[in-house]
């Protein structure tokens, strides 16, 4: 299945509405404004927080925490340097230990477990920065995938330079 990640255009804060390839909307992920850490909570079409992903403060590679229901289930980490592509590394606290790896230009992203592709997050047909799609190979892990999707895209923006960034 085919989800969108796309960006609210004039919100006075940045918001961004997760679709299926259908348009149905399924989550809205807001970015909170005047927090030390950078964080962002995905919310439901009913006003239910889902899931939030906190950006660690002081560390030395980005590193990023993902809640559900108030408790950790996950932490994701930049590989400090990579010749050809970034790779990411993350822990589940299921026990799961899930890579992603992008191609050369960072458009492209497979997220894989012990050498499966779970997911494939692709800038590649959206020429302006407003869209990105999360295609799902394993519907169970649908949310996980959308949430780490929106995490590799917050520290790719990062990356480019401390300046304010796009979900």
């Amino acid at each position: 299945m085919r989800y969108l990640v796309r960006d609210r255009m004039l919100a006075f804060h940045e918001e961004a509405w997760v679709e299926t390839e259908h348009r149905e909307k399924l989550f809205k992920v807001n970015r909170k404004l005047l927090r030390l850490r950078t964080t962002f909570d995905f919310v439901d079409t009913h006003g239910n927080q889902v899931a939030s992903i906190v950006k660690k403060a002081l560390t030395l590679h980005h590193t990023i925490l993902i809640k559900q229901d108030g408790e950790m289930v996950g932490v994701i980490s930049k590989r400090a340097f990579r010749m050809f592509g970034d790779r990411f590394k993350i822990r589940l606290n299921d026990g799961r230990r899930l890579r992603i790896t992008g191609n050369l230009w960072d458009r492209e992203f497979d997220i894989q477990d012990n050498g499966t592709t779970l997911g494939h997050i692709s800038r590649r047909w959206f020429t302006i920065r407003d869209a990105y799609a999360v295609d799902v190979m394993s519907q169970p892990d649908a949310t996980l995938l959308i949430i780490l999707a929106v995490c590799v895209d917050h520290i790719m923006e990062d990356r480019k330079g401390e300046r304010l960034t796009n979900i």
